[in-house]
Formats: C-alpha cells, structure tokens, sequence
C-alpha cells in the first residue's frame, strides 16, 4: 500500500488503534496456541500470549539446546584468549527483584586511539548497595586492541569508568576533531566523554547540557538538520525512583500482582510511568540544546523506549529516526528537511507487527538485505513473540515480511537483545545475528519451552527473500549459553571477517570471532566528512557494486541493543577480484563516483579528494640491503 493510502487509512482509525492495538487480534495471520494466555500478563510486558513449548532430541528447550555434531563452524568464543573475562557485567542482584536490574548494558566498537584497530568499550550496571554508596561501583570497561588478538583494560586511566548505572553507548565525533567520542546512557546523569587525543577522556556532559537524569537508554548521533555536526537523540525508558521501587501494591504500580503467564514477577514497564525521549541539537560550540518538543520528536506517549538509530530510510538524503519501544508502538519519525519529523509510526507499518499488535522491542537491526537499495529494520522483542523483519518497500513503506522470510517461528522462545545485519561468509548478502538472554530467572523452573540463559541465533540470507537457521554446532560460539543483551558488529581483527562482542547481563563479556572458512573477498572503506559534513561521516551512504551485485552500507550510530558498531563499512564480493563502482552519497548532499584499484583491504576515502593514505594502508617493505 502507497505511503499516502497508508496514512490516510492510519489517520481513519487512530482513535481506535490505542486500544486495539492492545488486544489479541482475533483474525491474526499467525494465531498462538494459547491466545487466552495473554490476559494472564499484567504490570510485566506486552507479548503475543503463550506458545507450545519446542524441545529438543534430549528434552531441552530449544532456547539452550537444538545443538548439532557436524556443520559450519561460523563463531568461536575468543574472549578468555584474548584477555576479556578478567572484567564482569553487574546488574543488581542475581535475583532480581525490580526492571532495574533486568535490562542490562550495551557495547561499542570504536577506534579511540585512531591506530586502525578496533577497542572495545563495555558498559556497566550497577546495585543498589553501590547506589547507596555502601559498596564500591562497578566499573564500564574500555579495551584497547594490542594487535596481536589480545586486549588491555585501559578504562581506569582514560578516565571512563562511569561508575553510574550504566546501560547504553553510542559512538560519535560530536565536535568534529577527527577523534571519536563516547557518550554513555544511565540510570541518573549521562556521560559525554570527549576524546583528548592523547588516549584520554573528559567528562564534558553537564557543560554540553546533555547530563539528563532518570533512565536513559540506546542513544544515537546523526546529523538530522543538516549543519554538518553529529545531534544527539536519548531515548527514555522508565520513570524510577530508587526510594519507592515498583513494588506490587504500591502507589508506583496500579496492579496488586505483576504476573507473565500466572508466574509472578518483577513489574515493569506495563503500569509504570514512562519517561520521554530528548532530541539535542548540536551548537558547534561545545553545548546542545533540547529540541525534541520543536522537532516532533519528544514521545509526548511516554512509550518505554529501549534503542534508538538515525538512518534514512526513504532515501531523500535525510536521516530518519526509529525508537524499538518495549510493550509500546514503535516510532518511525521521517525527516521533513526544517529541523522537525514527522511521525509516521503507524503509516509507515514499522508501529506494529503484522498482527496490527505493539511488540515488546529492544533492538533494531538496519540493512538492504534484499540489495535494492533499500534499508531494511529488523526488531528484537519479548519470548512468546517473534521478532518482526520490517521490509523496506520504498518510500518509507515496511511490510512485516518475518513469517515469508522463514525466520518467524523460529524466534517465538528466545528473547532477543542485540542484533544486527552482517555477511559473515563474505558473498555479497547481509546475513543476520540475535543476541538473547532472558529476563526472569524463574522460566528455568517452568515447562515452557525457554530459559533463563539461551543461544544466539544467526540466520543465512538465501538471496531470495528469505534465510535459513545457521546450525548451533557443539563447541562453537553459536552453541554458547548466554544471558546477552548488548551487541556490537565489527572487524576486531582486520582479517576482512565480521566478529560480534556480546555484553551478558552478570558476567564477562563474549567475543565472537568469525573464524569461516571462505576464499570469497571483500573490501572495507574509512569514510571522512568534508567541511559540510560530520567528520566520521555518520549519516553517509555508500553503494558498491561487483560481479552484477550493488550493495548498500550506511555509516550509523546507535542501534542493536544500546550499542555501537564499527564505523567502517565492510563489503563481502563473493568470488569477484575487482570492484565495478563506488558510488558515496555524503552528508553534505555531495555524490562522488570512486574506483578501488583493489580488494581484500581497506581503504580511505576522503570527502572531495577520494582515495587518500590511511592508518590500514600496507607498509612499504623494507629493502633487503637494509639495516637496523
């Protein structure tokens, strides 16, 4: 259906859509296998009601089981190796009692140090006890890349421990310095910690006006107006009060009991109040100012929303904003081009799932999986839902295609955290990872089919529209039991392969190298904004085209779950030795047509001059006369 019909059929029907939208469909497309369970969900969150339980050969839930002897090994848990589990996530108490401690943390891949490898920055929770100042807080990791495969802990001397209630990172150059800078989301003040060039941060929050308080969740940089510095969108999630916790009964919970399927269980967020969402335009000089009631943007709903991304999905040029709101429609706001949005949630489709019902979404995932041009966004929701792929039509139209896509059902006992689209076998087709883990420890001690800890999931695009489950091999990383929440997609090792850093709700980190075995090729591009652009190029998009294949990536900030990817775009060619055509649309508006003279590397390219010396270009070799 056309973006207009779309709308004007939306606009007929939003009085009744608030409460519809509510309520099990009764001509639902896909139908649970218990429909009246969905009213046995109060004060916890929204789902599509209770579902069969699917086990494996050995009577395991699927969710922690389903393991093979033989197949592809695409992952190996690399994070004792190289040196990453001495650090553990804390998030409250191993039995959560309150929403607090049930969300966890994101993940970011940055390079701070500019030396053409990946770091690893980690949020971190916190408790109640360190809330109080009883206890010491736990401290946000920052892991610089040694080259070899290993990774030191420097957090303490770049100065961003945060040691607040961390749970969401996004990555940008705010000020333009060629540095990247790291803005950290929590429950209480933010963090804006700006790059000091010298392998140090500052803490410059307060000063920028973007500190806020409460509960702050997937932040995102893009530049939505234009001016060629990166803006700041924070979602909020749930308005909490440390002295008066959501306790069943009282006057921050309008239920006597919270219950999921009969069990009870920790409240939230269905029944607390929300908090809004804040858009921050960036001055250039240092400071922000709130714009998010002026631009349309500032969630007047108070939905409960978990992860934010500037992308442009209608591809006018302009980034557009997606909000994954938990138990609460999803916000798509397209760019109107004068400083505002215009919220075009429900007529784009990209509210609800195709059952016209709201989903309790986490994560967005944003790519052109299909390779027309198109970008595509795939959320990550509760259990006893399936995660929604949202297809790009053009124009902003989204069709839920997850059941065509062979993906659906699969994903209806795990619940999904982190998530991305990423070609881990290099042929030229984005592929597509889940992170899950859930969040009530007593499913363990249910028949329902689900765990407390669970598998990743990673789907292998087919190139006709639709994927295959990639197998859980025994040893591998995709038969690790996890209690996943954020995320991050990127090369770690600058071997042309996609690795994936996972952030566990208690517990040290995953590293998830890509260790397939492929001769396919690829090529991977460092992009530098221009003077009328942000100088890391957030916002640009790049088409490359090989062997008859045109792809699409976007520079982008934020996204998965609260987390942060690799900034430099990565390409798979399949067997094709040369690259047709590069075609860059940047920030600025600008269009620039460049020709790679190589594959299986990386490159740089500047804004206006092209091709230019970077930190990944291959040294010179040394004569063979010479002496040290």
């Amino acid at each position: 259906m056309p973006l207009e019909m779309k709308r004007n059929f939306a606009l007929g029907l939003l009085a009744i859509l608030g409460i519809a939208s509510t309520l099990e469909p009764q001509d639902s497309t896909h139908k649970t296998t218990e429909p009246a369970a969905a009213m046995q969900t109060q004060g916890a969150v929204s789902t599509g009601g209770a579902h069969a339980a699917v086990l494996d050969g050995e009577k395991r839930p699927i969710t922690a089981g389903g393991f093979v002897e033989n197949g592809p090994v695409v992952f190996q848990d690399v994070a004792e190796k190289a040196g990453l589990t001495g650090w553990q996530h804390v998030m409250g108490d191993e039995d959560p009692r309150f929403i607090l401690e049930t969300v966890g943390s994101g993940v970011a891949l940055l390079d701070y140090d500019n030396d053409g490898w990946l770091d690893i920055y980690l949020v971190n929770g916190s408790t109640y006890d360190a809330m109080s100042g009883k206890t010491t807080p736990p401290q946000a990791a920052l892991f610089h890349n040694n080259h070899d495969g290993t990774f030191t802990d420097v957090a303490q001397q770049a100065g961003v421990t945060n040691d607040r209630w961390g749970f969401g990172v996004a990555i940008g150059d705010y000020d333009n310095d060629g540095w990247p800078d790291i803005y950290v989301s929590n429950f209480g003040k933010n963090r804006l910690y700006h790059n000091n060039h010298n392998g140090t941060f500052t803490d410059v929050a307060e000063k920028a006006g973007v500190a806020l308080g409460n509960w702050s969740t997937g932040a995102t940089f893009g530049d939505y107006d234009g001016d060629g510095r990166l803006d700041l969108f924070v979602p909020g999630y749930v308005h909490y009060d440390l002295d008066h916790p959501p306790v069943p009964g009282s006057a921050a919970v309008g239920f006597a009991d919270c219950m999921f399927r009969g069990m009870k269980v920790m409240c939230g967020p269905r029944g607390l109040l929300g908090e809004p969402d804040h858009l921050f335009h960036n001055n250039g000089d240092g400071t922000f100012t709130d714009v998010s009631v002026k631009a349309g943007v500032a969630d007047k709903n108070r939905y409960y929303g978990l992860t934010g991304v500037f992308a442009d999905v209608n591809n006018d040029g302009k980034v557009d904003l997606m909000v994954a709101d938990d138990s609460t429609p999803n916000y798509l706001y397209l760019n109107q081009g004068d400083g505002t949005f215009e919220d075009a949630s429900y007529t784009s489709g990209y509210a609800l799932n195709e059952n016209g019902r709201e989903t309790a979404s986490m994560g967005i995932a944003v790519g052109d999986y299909l390779n027309t041009g198109q970008l595509d966004l795939y959320n990550t929701v509760f259990s006893d839902d399936y995660n929604p792929l949202y297809r790009n039509d053009g124009g902003a139209n989204f069709t839920d295609v997850s059941y065509q896509a062979g993906i659906a059902e699969v994903t209806i006992p795990f619940l999904g955290w982190g998530t991305g689209f990423l070609d881990y076998d290099n042929d030229g087709w984005k592929d597509l990872f889940v992170a899950n883990g859930h969040v009530y420890p007593g499913v363990d001690k249910t028949d329902w089919g689900t765990t407390f800890a669970e598998r990743p999931l990673l789907f292998h695009n087919l190139r006709n529209g639709k994927f295959e489950t990639v197998p859980a091999v025994k040893g591998t990383g995709l038969a690790a039991v996890l209690t996943a929440r954020g995320a991050a997609f990127g090369d770690l090792f600058n071997d042309g392969k996609i690795d994936v850093v996972i952030n566990q709700l208690q517990g040290p980190p995953v590293l998830l190298r890509n260790v397939y075995a492929t001769r396919n090729h690829w090529v991977a591009l460092q992009l530098i904004g221009g003077p009328k652009s942000p100088r890391d190029a957030v916002g640009a998009t790049v088409y490359v085209s090989a062997a008859g294949v045109r792809q699409r990536g976007d520079v982008i900030s934020g996204g998965s779950y609260a987390s942060s990817n690799d900034f430099r775009l990565h390409f798979g060619l399949a067997e094709a030795t040369k690259v047709d055509g590069v075609e860059i649309r940047w920030p600025s508006g600008k269009v620039e047509h460049v020709s790679l003279p190589a594959v299986d590397r990386f490159f740089s390219l500047e804004e206006g001059k092209g091709i230019v010396p970077g930190v990944h270009d291959p040294k010179p070799s040394l004569p063979l006369n010479h002496q040290n």
